[in-house]
């Protein structure tokens, strides 16, 4: 690539300084910072590879797939934003490290409002397929207080990799909320999660299989946490000895923090609540949330320095 003139870089540059200049005038002061350094930012990327005009035509058509696609139950930027990293970018610097706050991780195209509530021990799962799964722990603030009333919203896929919104028949599976007891408990029955792959039939699957990368995702389950006063986590918990955390998970979600055992119990072996699982196998995990203050004193240290 040929390094463009001086001449030609002060065209190019006084360009970028006329279109920053443009936006000095924006009211919000926010939203003038976001739009200058956007465009300057973008212009950068365009000099630094030297755009040429077939690119930037098929970049357009590329975002104009991927809005096409989108709907009411697939969120194809989501998905966009995900496999770019950008989704775990912007939750690393809404989610500060605090103390020893549970790690967040990304939402994902799949949340639904108004899943059903569940009373403690209950089953999230419904009629979606899979190995039955004992999910418990205690949510606490980072001083070891319990946290009473949390509300915690649970979804994810059955065995097949499949969330219910991905079927056409309206079924509400795999998705409920429930709260905390008076001493910050919780538990439920889910399934044990698998490894699946994001929505990969439409353009971010064109996408990811034109740079040769995978769409699986590492087998979660994914929790939304809210209490009054604390900061709302967004999180999920992976499968210890999932092979595809190690080959790598498409939306960069893996903390390693969020890894926890899902033990598996040979069939007949009795179950905490007593439910009856037939003749399966079924496994446990124990996953402990801690909330950080909704307004945090100090984001500046690391965890181990406060």
């Amino acid at each position: 690539m040929d390094t463009p003139s001086s001449t030609q870089q002060q065209i190019e540059q006084a360009l970028l300084d006329e279109v920053v200049a443009s936006f000095d005038n924006t009211p919000d002061p926010r939203l003038r910072q976001l739009m200058q350094s956007l465009v300057t930012h973008l212009h950068s990327f365009i000099r630094d590879v030297r755009l040429t005009e077939e690119e930037w035509n098929h970049a357009i058509d590329f975002l104009t797939r991927v809005g096409h696609i989108t709907d009411d139950r697939r969120q194809e930027f989501v998905l966009l934003s995900d496999t770019l990293g950008a989704s775990m970018q912007t939750i690393a610097v809404n989610n500060q490290a605090y103390k020893d706050a549970t790690e967040a991780t990304v939402f994902g195209p799949f949340f639904v409002d108004d899943a059903p509530r569940i009373d403690l021990g209950g089953d999230i799962a419904g009629a979606a397929t899979g190995q039955p799964a004992w999910v418990e722990g205690v949510v606490t603030d980072t001083e070891g207080n319990p946290v009473p009333g949390a509300r915690i919203e649970v979804w994810e896929s059955d065995e097949d990799g499949f969330y219910d919104v991905q079927y056409d028949d309206g079924r509400t599976h795999g998705r409920a909320h429930l709260f905390t007891d008076d001493q910050g408990r919780y538990r439920f029955w889910g399934l044990t999660p698998v490894p699946y792959p994001i929505p990969h039939d439409g353009p971010v699957g064109q996408m990811l299989q034109a740079v040769g990368r995978s769409p699986l995702r590492a087998a979660h389950l994914h929790f939304m946490v809210t209490a009054e006063g604390m900061r709302t986590l967004v999180t999920h918990i992976f499968v210890e000895g999932d092979p595809q955390i190690e080959i790598g998970d498409s939306v960069f979600g893996v903390k390693e923090s969020l890894i926890k055992r899902f033990e598996e119990h040979p069939a007949g072996t009795p179950t905490p609540n007593g439910r009856d699982v037939g003749d399966r196998t079924w496994t446990s995990c124990r996953f402990d949330i801690v909330l950080a203050p909704a307004t945090n004193p100090d984001t500046t240290d690391t965890p181990e320095e406060m």
